[in-house]
């Protein structure tokens, strides 16, 4: 069954051509044909009653106000810079420091001895990045990721993120391996008084088997758990590798919740060479992670706790009426990832889902924030308190602390203005999430145009993250043109 047409790419020449997205067997397939090398269906999603749900959230934003190139729809992925075409804002920047790396995976985006030169843009070239972020409207962008290879072969990091923090940035992190900080007890401390917010760390799993270098990994974390510098961890989860320990990862993340704030698994996604074996044999989807992570936690989390980004919405809604002016918007395609809140507690973990009936939560904020629009600045605070009091119908009457937490956040934030109140919440609960970055073999250009993670690089562009490692315009054309010799 036909659900929607959109545009992909050929895996074999990556030409971009028109695409199906069909239901078949329960599950969602991308088809497609290219002149040159026939036909190709892939998977998309494992799940369609799931898929069928989350489609219920899509929203379409308007994009930026200042986009790089003015361009026709047609051009599109081939134009990025931001182009005219794109939908959403940037809600987090990557930025590559080095295609250097202390490490040889087995599986990683970029491998300078694959590369064969070395890419490592200059401190002034990295500023520019940084300030054409700030730049964009009607938003400046408020996070950015420093990432590689492995970011912290930079000698001047340290530099670099207090620059990122001079120019406005709230949020701040880095993508890493851990090696360093691991080795380097003093490093954690000089990440943390740099002004860094927390740390992505690629962390596979709990075992040898999944994950050699464990030990260093958990050294890390203890350094950084010393100086009060937040973790989370990032597995990328390829099917009959890791897949397994998707619970034991959590329950490790939810025992060392004093430093470790999330979680986001990621489902591999093929950017290099692969044969239809090799996707086959090691594909897994949103879905398949979800239902693994209700399987192996016994059902404490269920994937039907999880929710697609732009289901927060409302909140920006909200946070638009309150302040009269534009803020961030989560217009992220209903389809790329997926996330809930634990709260860890003495008695176990507990989903937010269990103390909050989330869709009414939802329906509640937003019409928190229709009627502030309607009702101007006299009648806000009344608004709000009112609000508030319908707010009390989400939230599930139990006898667990957490539940009552809860809802004193709700209180300090919507009434009290105490903004720090959601710092508390941060400190409380564990983020679970999982975003599934697309390849040339799934990819839909509908996601692209939605994507709110963007690579800044050198020559003034902002590309989609999946464009930028999977597209037409991709991560190695940008690295050639910005290559030196190898040392």
């Amino acid at each position: 069954m036909l659900i929607k047409k959109t545009k992909s790419l050929c895996p074999a020449c990556n030409a971009v051509i028109p695409a199906d997205i069909i239901e078949e067997e329960g599950k969602i397939w991308l088809k497609s044909t290219c002149p040159s090398h026939g036909d190709f269906r892939n998977l998309y999603w494992a799940d369609a009653a799931m898929y069928n749900r989350y489609e219920q959230y899509e929203a379409v934003g308007s994009g930026i106000d200042n986009p790089q190139n003015v361009v026709p729809p047609e051009t599109c992925p081939t134009a990025c810079g931001l182009c005219s075409n794109h939908r959403s804002q940037t809600l987090l920047a990557n930025i590559d420091l080095t295609n250097r790396c202390n490490l040889d995976c087995d599986f990683c985006f970029a491998n300078a001895r694959a590369c064969g030169f070395i890419y490592e843009p200059s401190f002034d070239e990295i500023v520019d990045m940084l300030k054409l972020l700030r730049s964009e409207k009607p938003v400046p962008t408020p996070a950015v990721q420093f990432s590689g290879g492995e970011p912290t072969m930079r000698e001047d990091l340290i530099r670099i993120i207090k620059k990122a923090k001079e120019l406005g940035f709230p949020q701040v992190q880095i993508a890493t391996n851990g090696v360093r900080i691991a080795n380097e007890p003093g490093f954690a401390k000089e990440l943390k008084d740099s002004g860094l917010n927390t740390v992505y760390l690629h962390f596979d799993g709990v075992s040898k088997e999944t994950n050699p270098i464990l030990k260093r990994h958990e050294q890390a974390i203890n350094n950084l758990k010393s100086v009060g510098l937040g973790v989370v961890l990032v597995p990328t989860v390829i099917r009959g590798k890791n897949d397994r320990e998707l619970g034991d990862i959590i329950r490790f993340a939810a025992k060392n919740i004093t430093v470790i704030r999330g979680v986001n698994f990621q489902p591999v996604a093929f950017t290099g060479a692969a044969s239809d074996d090799d996707i086959k044999k090691s594909r897994i989807t949103i879905p398949e992670v979800l239902a693994g992570i209700e399987e192996q936690l016994g059902g404490i989390i269920k994937k039907d706790d999880f929710y697609p980004v732009p289901c927060v919405l409302p909140f920006s809604d909200l946070a638009e009426a309150y302040m009269g002016k534009p803020v961030v918007r989560f217009t992220a395609h209903q389809h790329c990832g997926a996330a809930t809140y634990v709260f860890v507690t003495e008695d176990g973990m507990i989903p937010v889902n269990r103390m909050v009936d989330v869709d009414s939560l939802f329906e509640a904020i937003q019409k928190m924030a229709d009627s502030l629009k309607k009702g101007g600045t006299i009648n806000k605070y009344k608004t709000l308190i009112e609000g508030v009091k319908n707010l009390h119908e989400s939230v599930k009457k139990g006898e667990h602390k957490s539940t009552a937490e809860f809802w004193k956040l709700i209180g300090k934030t919507l009434i009290g203005q105490n903004f720090e109140a959601l710092r508390e919440f941060h400190w409380n609960a564990l983020f679970i999430g999982t975003m599934h970055f697309m390849d040339r073999y799934n990819y839909d250009l509908a996601r692209v145009q939605r994507c709110c993670i963007h690579y800044a690089t050198p020559d003034g562009r902002l590309i989609p993250f999946c464009t930028y490692n999977s597209g037409p315009v991709y991560r190695e054309q940008v690295w050639k043109k910005y290559a030196k010799a190898p040392e």
